[in-house]
């Protein structure tokens, strides 16, 4: 019988998901479908009940669920713990188990598809929300020199930092500083917002990461100028997809060939 996933969010027609997730079963072998599920607003909980009851094995979670899919599980992974939210869930019997696979998607993306190593380099991370804090454990596994959270709101900044024992602040902090590595975990470019970032933080040989992905965002413009070199989130969007999959099949599918295929579409 073959084996039910999903993903769901609220939108959620966007999702590229079931095609990254078609692409490696096709790839591996393995019998799956899997399908994007509109959630209601107010309804998230109910409508992953009803996938598990009918046969669901697992189901990812997009905006705006992450969050309330951790309140639902009942079990949670280390780095589900750490996010404080959810993207992966695994269904066995009355177990609904959490994970979080953003931050190991990031890091292999920058480490596997962009070959820049992560240990010894100074981090800069833009943003203290959700996208960030998910992150921040598997950054942190990779022994960066340094890690810096900075926010427009540097309370935030500051209390994410303190969390996982790093430095933050307001973009003010930044004066001075320079970085081997800056990720833009802000949704800023959604409404091509520009960031105000000192073009000095972006040291020579700075990898600049925009964790969207399908559009030049003034972040990614703004560290072009710099210097910088430039990569969107479609790559982080992958591995992501190839961590939750290894999850539930044990099996790890190749993501550059994925990878190629949707940038070409």
């Amino acid at each position: 019988m073959t084996d039910r996933y999903a993903v769901f969010g609220n939108p959620i027609a966007h999702s590229k998901s079931p095609r990254i997730h078609g692409l490696f079963a096709r790839q591996t072998g393995q019998d799956l479908t899997y399908e994007a599920i509109l959630a209601p607003l107010d309804g998230f909980a109910p409508t992953v009940s009803d996938f598990a009851a009918t046969g669901g094995r697992g189901a990812n979670v997009t905006v705006p669920f992450k969050e309330e899919a951790f309140r639902l599980a009942s079990e949670l992974t280390p780095r589900a713990q750490a996010a404080g939210a959810v993207n992966t869930l695994s269904f066995a019997g009355d177990a609904i188990r959490g994970d979080n696979t953003d931050g190991a998607g990031l890091v292999r993306d920058i480490a596997h598809n962009l070959g820049v190593t992560l240990a010894g380099r100074r981090i800069l991370i833009v943003g203290a929300g959700g996208a960030a804090r998910g992150v921040i454990l598997p950054l942190l596994e990779q022994q960066p020199a340094a890690i810096f959270i900075a926010n427009r709101t540097a309370a935030r900044a500051e209390q994410l930092a303190a969390t996982f024992k790093v430095d933050g602040g307001g973009f003010e902090a930044l004066a001075g500083r320079a970085f081997d590595i800056v990720i833009n975990a802000t949704s800023a470019g959604l409404s091509d917002a520009v960031l105000p970032l000192p073009t000095f933080l972006f040291a020579p040989g700075c990898l600049a990461h925009e964790m969207l992905y399908g559009r030049e965002t003034p972040f990614m413009a703004q560290a072009r100028a710099a210097g910088a070199t430039v990569a969107d989130g479609l790559g982080m969007l992958v591995e992501q997809a190839a961590e939750a999959f290894f999850v539930w099949r044990g099996v790890r599918p190749e993501t550059a060939p994925v990878l190629a295929l949707l940038r070409n579409e």
